[in-house]
C-alpha cells in the first residue's frame, strides 16, 4: 500500500490552537496542506472554515477541484458545511487590529493530491481509501484531500450484496486497487474485491463440523446463498422464513474444493449485528498484477 502523504479529509490532524502568525506565514510560503472545520457557506457558496481559533474563507472557485462541475459541483460545496476540510493557504493580510484575513483554497490542496497520484499510483496499485458516501451504484471514496473515486457496487466484493451499505459505512477506513487511470480527466478507477481473498484463501479458515455466523444474501427455490467472508458463499436448503440480509449461523455440511462449493444448514436466526465485521484484507500492499477469484 502507498503511504499516501495526503490523507482523506477527517484524517487529521486539525491545525492546533494558539499559533503564532509566522506559522500561518510559513505553511503559505511552503503551500502546506492544513485540515480546518467550515463552518458556513454563504450565498455565494464561499465556505468559511475555522481552524486553530483563525478563520479563512475559500472562494466557491477554489473550493472544488475543476474535475468536478455543474450540480454535482454545487452539492459538492454545499455539503462540506460541518465537516472537516483541507486547504492551503493563499493569502494572508493583517488588519489593524492585528488580526489575519486569510484566503483559503481547497482546489489547491486537492491539486497537490491529485499530482502525487498521478505520479505514484497505476493499475494495480494498493491504496488507502475513506468512505466518503454511498449509492445504491456504488461507494465514493476520498483518496485525499476530498479527491472522490467510485467503487462500482459489482466491484466491492464477490459475494452478490443489495448495495454498498452492506459492506461499508460512511467514515469507514478501506482499502481500494486502481484498475485503471485517466490522466487527462484525472480520474482513478477502482475496485476492491480483488484485497479480499481467493475462494481457496477463504475456504482455508473454514472446515466440515464449524458452526459460524453467515448472512443470507440470496433466496432461490433451489435454496438459500449465505455469505461466510465478503468472498465466500455457501449453499443451504431452502428455507421459507429467511430473507436477504438476514443474520442466521449455521453448519458447514461438506466443503469441495475441486468445484468449490459449500454445502450448508441453517441453524437459527440471530439478531442483527450493530456493527459490521471488520473486513479481512489478504492484499494490502504493493501492486496487484494477477488474481483469481
Amino acid at each position: 500500500m502507498r503511504r499516501n502523504i495526503y490523507l482523506p479529509e477527517g484524517c487529521g490532524p486539525l491545525f492546533p490552537d494558539n499559533q503564532p502568525l509566522s506559522v500561518l506565514q510559513e505553511a503559505m510560503e511552503r503551500q502546506t496542506v492544513l485540515e480546518g472545520t467550515a463552518i458556513r457557506c454563504d450565498i455565494r457558496q464561499d465556505l468559511t472554515v475555522r481552524f486553530g481559533g483563525y478563520e479563512g474563507v475559500i472562494h466557491r472557485a477554489d473550493a472544488v477541484h475543476p474535475a468536478i462541475s455543474g450540480a454535482e459541483r454545487d452539492i459538492a460545496v454545499l455539503s462540506r458545511v460541518g465537516k472537516p476540510t483541507c486547504f492551503t493557504i493563499t493569502n494572508l493580510v493583517v488588519d489593524g487590529g492585528g488580526r489575519p484575513r486569510l484566503t483559503l483554497s481547497r482546489r489547491a490542496a486537492q491539486e497537490q493530491a491529485i499530482a502525487w497520484l498521478l505520479e505514484h499510483s497505476g493499475p494495480g496499485t494498493v491504496l488507502p481509501a475513506r468512505v466518503s458516501h454511498l449509492e445504491k451504484f456504488g461507494a465514493f471514496v476520498d483518496l485525499g484531500c476530498g479527491v472522490t473515486s467510485l467503487i462500482p457496487l459489482e466491484n466491492i466484493s464477490v459475494s452478490r450484496i443489495p448495495s454498498p451499505s452492506a459492506r461499508f459505512q460512511v467514515g469507514q477506513d478501506i482499502l481500494a486497487v486502481v484498475t485503471a487511470v485517466d490522466p487527462d480527466t484525472c480520474r482513478f478507477y477502482l475496485s476492491h474485491k480483488e484485497l479480499l481473498g481467493t475462494w481457496m484463501e477463504n475456504a482455508a479458515a473454514f472446515a466440515p463440523g464449524d458452526a459460524v455466523p453467515g448472512i443470507v444474501r440470496g433466496v432461490r427455490d433451489y435454496g438459500v446463498f449465505i455469505e461466510l467472508a465478503p468472498n465466500l458463499s455457501g449453499l443451504a436448503d431452502w428455507r421459507g422464513d429467511l430473507a436477504p440480509g438476514d443474520q442466521i449461523s449455521v453448519y458447514i455440511k461438506s466443503i469441495r474444493p475441486e468445484c468449490r462449493k459449500i454445502k450448508l444448514q441453517v441453524i437459527e436466526k440471530l439478531a442483527a449485528l450493530q456493527e459490521p465485521e471488520p473486513l479481512r484484507y489478504f492484499i494490502t500492499d504493493g501492486e496487484v498484477s494477477n488474481w483469481i477469484y
